[in-house]
């Protein structure tokens, strides 16, 4: 890397994005997926089922402020960071098979069985997702920078979730005979966790951490969350992110029930991986173009705009019927191409509120920043799951019959007018948000000088 510009090279940004292409394959899996696992599969009422996502995902959100309080107090001759890819590869992977594992026991014992898996999964995926999204805020110093380095991993993020959409459901039905078959999804868990392990390896040994806390900087939990706390940019950031993730959570939720039983019933299967796999390619189009909304516009309102188009989009989706197939699958591509930009933005917008921090009080807290903010994805997501498990319940949803005209209608709100309501939300609070490409170039220079300084005087004491 060249230090006085904090560009990285091509390769190490690659190696950075197989973390997340690594992530992605369990996280999309679950995202789309795991409420229809625990009703059509492993045999849990849709209200047990949202339920039990949500309490788990409540948890697990909870231990995210934890597991960045020791991140950030981790110090090996890896980094603070990167370890935690390797240490917990190979244990999260087992944990995915097992959560996707349909044991021959009796309603209670599966529900604990579900509750103790799916929490032991979430666990081991904040112990290592933690620590490589904070990785996001220490490989380079340069804000621009960032930006590609998030688009970089965002693309990986696509690429797994083109993966999983692609391939998933054709790969469950190819092994167990139907996509409805335990050992199907068993089996290919055990595919996409052992993929998984080698790419969290590879970016493991692909990266280099540069970013460093103050060198005077003394150890207190106490400031590190009054900091986070009084940082009003990730404050904001912290309120778009829940209902961004819930404008997603809902839509993903619903998107098995709404081709099973409304759009395309009997060749579900087919059209729910075509209809992934477009919004995936349309994401991915979107994460190679970030850069340059980002340079056109600055993060702040490349989002507002983008997230704009994408939230008409989503709403459409109330109007459609199973003849407006093309009409599905146009708005799926081009809505997921305004998307898709949206994380990589509000994740390097996050790396920014870190540098902000560090400039307003003179301490860094990387990982608290980072895992703060996946507590409240997780929030969104539980919350998500919680609702589209009870609405799907309200709406009187039954597995595998022929869905009455009520829940017929409820699937097309889950997929339309709900989710944009939180889109909605998200995108006024953005407005609101003020660290602007002109303060983050003036913020970076002072704290570059800051760090100079504190060097030069450690070296004269030393």
């Amino acid at each position: 890397m060249d230090e006085p510009s904090g560009k990285l090279s091509f390769w190490e940004k690659i190696g950075y994005a197989c973390g997340d292409f690594a992530s992605v394959l369990f996280w999309q899996t679950i995202s789309l997926h795991l409420l229809f696992f625990y009703t059509d599969v492993f045999g849990l009422s849709a209200a047990a089922a949202g339920t039990m996502i949500y309490l788990s995902r409540l948890w697990d959100g909870i231990n995210d402020p934890l597991v960045g309080l020791i991140a950030d107090r981790t110090s090996t001759r890896w980094g603070k960071f990167r370890p935690y890819l390797l240490w917990t590869a190979v244990p999260l992977a087992a944990a995915a098979v097992l959560t996707f594992t349909t044991p021959s026991w009796g309603p209670t014992a599966k529900l604990i069985y579900a509750y103790v898996t799916f929490n032991l999964f979430m666990m081991l995926y904040t112990v290592i997702n933690i620590p490589y999204s904070a990785m996001l805020g220490v490989l380079t110093p340069d804000s621009s920078e960032r930006v590609v380095l998030s688009s970089f991993k965002y693309f990986g993020a696509y690429g797994a979730g083109l993966v999983v959409s692609a391939f998933l459901m054709p790969m469950v039905k190819w092994i167990g005979g139907s996509g409805s078959s335990p050992f199907g999804w068993k089996i290919t868990m055990f595919v996409f966790g052992a993929a998984a392990v080698v790419f969290f390896v590879i970016t493991f040994l692909s990266t280099r951490e540069r970013v460093s806390p103050p060198a005077s900087q003394q150890t207190s939990i106490r400031q590190d969350i009054r900091d986070l706390l009084t940082n009003g940019p990730w404050l904001l950031l912290l309120f778009a992110t829940l209902m961004m993730l819930l404008w997603v959570s809902i839509r993903l939720g619903v998107i098995n029930y709404y081709f099973k039983y409304y759009i395309a019933p009997g060749k579900y299967e087919k059209w729910i991986s075509f209809f992934n796999t477009v919004g995936m390619v349309g994401s991915l189009a979107g994460v190679a173009a970030v850069s340059g909304f980002a340079r056109l516009l600055g993060k702040k309102k490349a989002f507002i705009v983008l997230f704009l188009i994408a939230n008409v989009l989503t709403i459409s989706f109330f109007i459609y019927t199973p003849n407006h197939l093309f009409l599905i699958l146009a708005a799926q591509f081009v809505g997921s191409f305004a998307g898709g930009p949206l994380t990589p933005l509000i994740w390097a917008m996050y790396a920014d509120a870190a540098d902000y921090s560090e400039w307003k009080n003179g301490r860094r807290a990387t990982g608290l920043v980072f895992s703060a903010s996946t507590m409240a994805q997780k929030f969104a997501w539980a919350f998500g799951a919680l609702l589209t498990g009870w609405l799907l319940h309200w709406f009187g949803y039954q597995p595998d019959t022929q869905q009455p005209e009520r829940v017929i209608f409820g699937f097309r709100l889950l997929m339309s007018i709900i989710p944009g309501l939180a889109g909605l939300i998200s995108i006024v609070i953005m407005f609101f948000y003020n660290l602007d490409e002109q303060t983050l170039r003036q913020i970076g220079l002072e704290l570059q000088e800051r760090r100079n300084r504190e060097l030069s005087l450690v070296s004269e004491e030393n």
